[in-house]
């Protein structure tokens, strides 16, 4: 780091690197071969430097041998061609030096810029691109120039080439900072419209500021934060309660979620934190962090909650890897704590696009140098990640234990993606819901409604209405609710497949929602026992059996009748694996596959099976069925690297999505980023 801090800034050193030339050209008017000599040593004087500080670039090498010859040619061959033609001589050399750079794939100005930015932008592609854009307009200045001084006299070459220079100058300083900016905004662009609503303003009976379809919790937080500010608020779920994936069920006194059991986003600086700071709600109310056994070739491996006992765990276990396991963590750490820089101001991290529009271009193209760390994890995938780190396949596989979180494999996800939504379990834990999923979701709901907020249950929203290329509201059955805004909690094929008239949507739009692929889905067991089961941690992740076994009950004892426990059984599942819902054959396939998962837990938890007081299953045909989701898709659609998720802004004005269809993706802390995001783009981005 002192190295850098030492390093001569771009805009310096190519000023530096230009002042060979600015004394030839000026002064061999003046005094002649006198001006080659003081080019010549000045030329030599930055090589030397170059030398001596590591950082000398191509320019300053063809600059030294351009005034060695027209030393060599001006005082020992007595040739004035030099000095009479400096401007074309010279300015023809720079542009041959161009050409040059760019034909072995090392433009000339990265070299410059590599002064003013870290590492990790120098493997960027936009970063070298933009490099070879601003390499090619100088090439073009020192071509055009050339010319000027073969065509012109003076003053005329005099004044046109500094114009030219200034203009190549100009947009050295300015495209960098554009160029980026346009590559992640134009698309987004056309999508950033705005919709200004009156909070004092009279309104007509069901006639609202938002309408939210859907109650799953990225509405409900999108709601919850609307609410505060004074937006009058509808939300609408078709099921009897709210949560969609965040929801419960009672069977006998024992309660199951129907998937949330471990969350993320709850440490100082998360974006659950945030939300729950800014609703007034406390942290140690609704959530308790979760004990967690992973099982690994027949290895219980219980997971400390420190993180730096958990590095202490991984060192003893893979003694070899010491060095790296240190170098590792504290690099994901850092990774992990830029991601979320902005979280204090906005409440969650933003992705290019926002950044863009909201924090400036300047921002984004600073991003890198500002999070050094977590931009080359965005750039890698997991696998690449654990790769550059690690030889002990062993130690990547734990490392990947908790995947199933995105439902992807190492090589398809992003190391981004895998450290927020993966590998922070191991960071800085997941939290379990007090009193159930389905608590929180209350929670959410309860603060809308007691801010002047409805949510009405059991209303299933048929068509979202569009007038003009505008959303004005939604109909649900025979009753019309009107907003200028309406956020769709759903997923994306649902809302633009079926609810808005294909007539209202770009052809090109509608095949690439219909192009997205569906994440996983789960086969889940629940499990009511007559068991105490309190010796064992809340979160069992078995790889050899592949399954997740959650005791409820250990996080909170009140999800059991005393001395019972309840337990969820999951394993990541196909939709299309499971026949029509009803027939004897869906019916068998459950069956049996209920009976496979209690067998795999058993070894495990022995006796399971002998001590069942209540059982109950879903399949994906059943997640489907409540939540409306196509194939029963926990995370909404595929989390890999090859699925681009639709923006949280649509091409129907005043249409928005919140919830795992849009960024980040599925999961708590991610659909509570999502309805944060709308939430502000909706109020514009103001704080108070």
């Amino acid at each position: 780091m002192g190295e850098n801090n030492r390093r001569v800034s771009g805009q310096l050193y190519i000023l530096v690197s230009f002042t060979p030339w600015i004394i030839y050209w000026v002064l061999t008017g003046f005094v002649g071969g006198f001006g080659v000599v003081l080019a010549f040593t000045s030329s030599f004087a930055i090589i030397f430097i170059g030398l001596f500080r590591r950082g000398l670039g191509l320019m300053d090498i063809v600059t030294a041998l351009y005034f060695l010859v027209a030393f060599i040619a001006v005082f020992f061959f007595d040739l004035n061609v030099f000095i009479e033609r400096s401007g074309f001589l010279g300015y023809l050399t720079l542009f041959v030096m161009a050409v040059f750079s760019l034909a072995i794939k090392q433009p000339f100005t990265f070299q410059v810029s590599k002064r003013d930015y870290p590492e990790v932008y120098w493997r960027d592609k936009l970063f070298i691109a933009i490099n070879n854009v601003v390499t090619v307009v100088w090439g073009l200045v020192f071509l055009v120039n050339a010319s000027i001084y073969i065509l012109l006299e003076p003053p005329l070459t005099i004044v046109l080439s500094n114009i030219f220079v200034a203009v190549g100058v100009a947009f050295s300083v300015i495209y960098p900072v554009k160029a980026p900016a346009r590559q992640y905004y134009k698309e987004f662009k056309k999508f950033d419209w705005r919709v200004e609503v009156d909070l004092k303003r009279s309104r007509e009976e069901n006639e609202y500021d938002v309408i939210i379809v859907g109650a799953g919790i990225g509405g409900l937080t999108c709601g919850a934060l609307l609410a505060k500010k004074g937006y009058k608020v509808l939300v609408l779920e078709q099921h009897y309660q709210v949560g969609g994936f965040c929801s419960s069920f009672t069977r006998k006194g024992f309660v199951f979620n129907s998937g949330v059991e471990d969350v993320s986003g709850l440490w100082e600086k998360g974006p659950v934190t945030h939300l729950l700071s800014e609703l007034g709600l406390r942290k140690e109310e609704l959530f308790v962090k979760n004990t967690r056994r992973v099982i690994y070739k027949g290895r219980a491996i219980d997971i400390p909650n420190s993180f730096d006992q958990l590095i202490e765990l991984f060192k003893n276990m893979f003694p070899e890897e010491e060095k790296s396991i240190d170098a590792f963590f504290s690099e994901a750490k850092k990774a992990y704590e830029e991601c979320y820089k902005e979280v204090p101001l906005y409440g969650s991290p933003l992705p290019a696009e926002l950044i863009v529009r909201v924090m400036g271009e300047k921002k984004l193209l600073d991003y890198p140098k500002e999070h050094p760390h977590f931009y080359d994890w965005m750039n890698k995938t997991y696998k690449q990640k654990l790769d550059e780190y690690f030889k002990n396949e062993d130690l990547k596989t734990l490392l990947c234990s908790l995947l199933g979180y995105i439902g992807s494999e190492p090589e398809k996800i992003s190391a981004a993606s895998a450290l927020t939504a993966s590998l922070s379990y191991f960071i800085y834990g997941g939290y379990y819901p007090r009193g159930g999923a389905q608590n929180f979701a209350n929670i959410l709901r309860k603060f809308i409604e007691d801010r002047g907020g409805e949510v009405l249950l059991m209303h299933r929203v048929n068509k979202i209405l569009v007038d003009s290329g505008r959303a004005v509201g939604v109909r649900c059955g025979d009753k019309v609710f009107k907003a200028p805004i309406v956020v769709a909690n759903a997923n994306a094929k649902k809302v633009f497949l079926e609810l808005i008239d294909e007539e209202h949507l770009d052809k090109n739009f509608m095949e690439y929602i219909k192009s997205l692929r569906m994440s996983p889905s789960a086969f889940m067991v629940f499990l009511g026992v007559d068991m105490d089961l309190s010796s064992y941690p809340t979160i069992i992740v078995d790889l050899d059996s592949e399954i997740h076994i959650t005791i409820n009950s250990n996080a909170d004892p009140s999800l059991a009748p005393k001395g019972k426990a309840s337990v969820t059984i999951t394993t990541l599942a196909n939709y299309h694996d499971f026949p029509e819902r009803g027939t004897r054959e869906y019916v068998e396939k459950k069956r049996k596959l209920a009976e496979e998962l209690i067998q795999k837990a058993e070894k495990i938890i022995p006796g399971l099976s002998k001590h069942i007081v209540v059982q109950d299953a879903a399949t994906p045909k059943t997640l489907e069925r409540y939540t409306l989701i196509p194939e029963g898709a926990i995370y909404s659609f595929d989390q890999s690297i090859d699925t681009k998720r639709p923006y949280f802004k649509t091409p129907v004005k005043g249409l928005y999505l919140v919830g795992a269809s849009t960024f980040p993706g599925g999961g708590i802390e991610a659909v509570v980023i999502s309805g944060t995001t709308c939430a502000n783009d909706i109020n514009n981005w103001r704080h108070k």
